[in-house]
């Protein structure tokens, strides 16, 4: 197996892959839309560890010469999540704004990696939209979701303020 097939087949073992030669856009310009399958939607939903997502849509527009692309658009979903407070799963929209721009690996060489404007890389002249698509669906979801209408009540037993109580009626003098 040749070190190319090899990495593809690992590169295809995400659970949504959708590899686009840039090459082969027009030039300059192209648009490119991933919709994800229920299944690729169940395999990203036991991914991020929520109980599911559908209707899983990468939208995205791709301008600039194959140097350097930049990649713009939205991804929308539903996405259902488990609320952080009553701990009932729930249904929200999620939509996601993209904007990532694409460069090819020589470009990038003698270049500091920690630099934090450093482009993307095109990976073998390929963009996965899939995996875009996965990562801005990731960074759309909320880290504590809470069901709408939802409302955090703390706990008060009796009359004790805490476990500093004691301390406040001793120094108040009402021991």
């Amino acid at each position: 197996m040749s070190r190319d097939s090899r990495r593809e087949s690992t590169q295809d073992s995400f659970p949504l892959a959708r590899w686009v030669n840039v090459e082969r856009l027009p030039q300059g310009r192209g648009a490119v839309t991933v919709e994800a399958s229920p299944a690729e939607c169940a395999a990203l939903a036991a991914d991020f560890k929520i109980p599911g997502i559908r209707d899983l849509v990468g939208r995205f527009a791709i301008s600039g010469p194959t140097s350097r692309l930049t990649v713009t658009g939205t991804v929308d979903a539903l996405v259902t999540q488990v609320c952080t407070v009553s701990l009932e799963p729930f249904e929200a929209p999620v939509h996601e704004p993209v904007e990532v721009v694409f460069t090819d690996t020589d470009q990038l060489a003698g270049t500091d990696a920690e630099d934090a404007d450093i482009p993307d890389p095109l990976v073998g002249g390929r963009i996965d939209f899939g995996a875009l698509t996965a990562e801005f669906l990731a960074l759309g979801l909320d880290p504590y979701p809470r069901k709408p209408g939802i409302r955090f009540e703390p706990v008060v037993v009796g009359d004790d303020a805490g476990p500093l109580a004691a301390l406040a009626k001793l120094r108040d003098g009402e021991a």
